[in-house]
């Protein structure tokens, strides 16, 4: 997948996982773009480990279903990183 590609896929997915995800998330344009293709990679290999059985790393295409395993992978990342971000500010 080319750059522009992996860029509109960023910002999709990551508007929409922001837009999902409970509570304020900062980080602006560059930071939506980056959670959509992080979120792109999780999605795509946990798509990869649901469907073959095998753990590879691997992302998903600029497609509707791509879009919506990225948003899924997006969704996981913010979760992920709250889930450890607020537990080592408790101390």
């Amino acid at each position: 997948m080319n750059i522009l590609a992996w860029i509109v896929l960023g910002l999709i997915a990551g508007a929409i996982a922001k837009a999902i995800y409970p509570g304020h998330q900062g980080g602006g344009i560059l930071g939506t773009m980056i959670l959509g293709i992080v979120g792109a990679f999780i999605g795509g290999t946990i798509y990869n480990l649901l469907t073959t059985g095998t753990l590879a790393l691997g992302a998903t295409s600029l497609s509707i279903g791509g879009i919506v395993v990225a948003v899924v992978g997006a969704i996981i990342a913010l979760f992920l990183y709250y889930a450890f971000t607020r537990r080592g500010a408790s101390y």
